[in-house]
């Protein structure tokens, strides 16, 4: 009888990338680190992660296929290091540049990741590219990720046919989120655009801007008498739990973008 079960299908698909005996076109990473990684993402979704690059709406998108398609994701990570690129379900070939192929890996990010997440930002980029060298300012630029980016990814990569945008730039930020979570709750995916400032890391900015895309995950509770709201989220290879009044949620939360 053929197993399929889906984990057991991916460790098979790590064995045969293991054993194979291709070389690698990423001249500054090493094969055995970057499927040690590859294991430890299969095991826990959760340790993808943006490290010091601005990579969030990648490591998003990257998190829901490692959760939801492991042995997709092992098959886009063997691709890309192997022969330097991979198709996406709508047989777009998205490739790394060979600058990126030659990069050292000496910034504060694991080399499976900068790998993935730095090949598929650069695959939009049209004026700013990935550059981990370069000034904070051009690097921040250079990682911006529209929600059509957001959007197109999650047919692309994911698969998933039906997208939907939901803005809150004005109103309907609780709407937002509602509709966000039963997709969720139904098998699908969200990503929350907010600013991580406000709603992440307790530093308020004059100005509230849209600055973090995140992975909504299925826990939703707005409390209308103490008027709270608390939801769970993954960024920065980790779970985290939001619980802020509705003022401050409404004031940095933007947009989310779904797929079922």
């Amino acid at each position: 009888m053929v197993n399929s079960d889906p984990l057991t299908i991916a460790e098979t698909a790590i064995i045969e990338f293991e054993r194979s005996k291709v070389p690698g076109v990423w001249t500054g990473l090493n094969k055995q680190q970057i499927i040690a990684e590859i294991r430890s993402r299969l095991l826990n979704p959760f340790n993808i992660n943006q490290g010091s690059q601005p990579f969030c709406g990648p490591a998003a998108i990257i998190f829901e296929l490692a959760r939801k398609h492991p042995a997709a994701y092992i098959q886009l990570c063997r691709n890309l290091f192997q022969i330097g690129g991979f198709h996406t379900h709508t047989n777009r070939w998205i490739p790394s540049p060979v600058y990126l192929q030659q990069s050292q890996v000496n910034v504060k990010i694991s080399q499976v990741d900068w790998m993935v997440l730095s090949t598929l930002r650069e695959s939009e980029n049209l004026i700013f590219s990935v550059d981990p060298n370069a000034p904070q300012l051009l690097r921040n630029l250079a990682g911006i990720t529209k929600p059509w980016e957001i959007g197109g990814w999650t047919q692309e990569i994911l698969g998933y046919q039906t997208i939907h945008y939901h803005y809150a730039y004005l109103f309907g930020d609780l709407e937002a989120i509602q509709k966000a979570n039963q997709i969720v709750k139904s098998g699908g995916v969200a990503f929350g655009l907010i600013n991580d400032f406000g709603l992440l890391l307790n530093k308020p900015p004059v100005f509230s801007y849209p600055s973090h895309w995140v992975a909504l995950l299925d826990q939703l509770n707005i409390d209308y008498n103490r008027n709270m709201i608390e939801f769970n989220l993954f960024t920065w290879g980790q779970q985290m739990q939001i619980k802020v009044d509705i003022k401050t949620f409404k004031t940095y939360f933007w947009a989310v973008v779904t797929g079922i």
